[in-house]
């Protein structure tokens, strides 16, 4: 797909580069019978000219085409969540990695944290029961949370933060991943209440 797009930019680049290679000449030539015959000096100049402008042009070109936010997946906008894979209360949390997000079922309600560590971004995984701590660990530098996402140790200045929950009338849940939320602390009011 990379490919493509840049060789239809080259095809698009190189007709608008030489549309004003024409209208160069036109405007170079004259108009009627008052044409001037071209001297060396001149066309140097112009090609010097037009080619520092196609130089130009694809650089601008270039960067524009970098810097353009390309949208990969779904992160950033309301993403739904089945029923069927919400978890128990206290069970393993569940793990949506194209939200980005781990949701967790407490005595309070749903939480959907954000995978992100808040210490410099690697990924948190959760260590369950058949594995020592039964939490959240960072494998980069050792920081950890508890279930509901709060430090419990490591070098991470505050807990994992949080994305908005909203609960459907089925069970069924929208998660929210363009509305991250950091906090200092755990609060019931951060979790989404959950029908039993």
């Amino acid at each position: 797909m990379l490919r493509v797009s840049r060789i239809l930019f080259g095809i698009v680049l190189g007709g608008i580069a030489a549309r004003l290679s024409a209208l160069l000449a036109r405007l170079q030539l004259g108009h009627g019978s008052m044409a001037k015959k071209a001297t060396r000096r001149t066309f140097l100049r112009n090609a010097a000219l037009g080619s520092a402008g196609v130089v130009l042009a694809e650089i601008i070109g270039g960067f524009l085409y970098f810097w353009w936010p390309n949208k990969t997946g779904a992160f950033g906008s309301e993403l739904p969540v089945s029923a069927s894979v919400v978890p128990p209360v206290g069970g393993v949390p569940y793990r949506d990695v194209p939200g980005k997000f781990l949701l967790v079922h407490n005595n309070d309600g749903l939480l959907a944290l954000y995978t992100k560590c808040p210490h410099l971004g690697c990924t948190v995984p959760w260590h369950g029961p058949a594995e020592a701590p039964n939490a959240f660990q960072c494998p980069c530098h050792g920081s950890m949370y508890d279930y509901n996402g709060v430090r419990t140790g490591g070098p991470a200045p505050r807990p994992m933060d949080y994305m908005a929950i909203s609960v459907n009338d089925d069970g069924s849940l929208m998660v929210d991943t363009g509305n991250i939320q950091t906090r200092s602390a755990y609060t019931p009011d951060q979790a989404a209440p959950y029908p039993a």
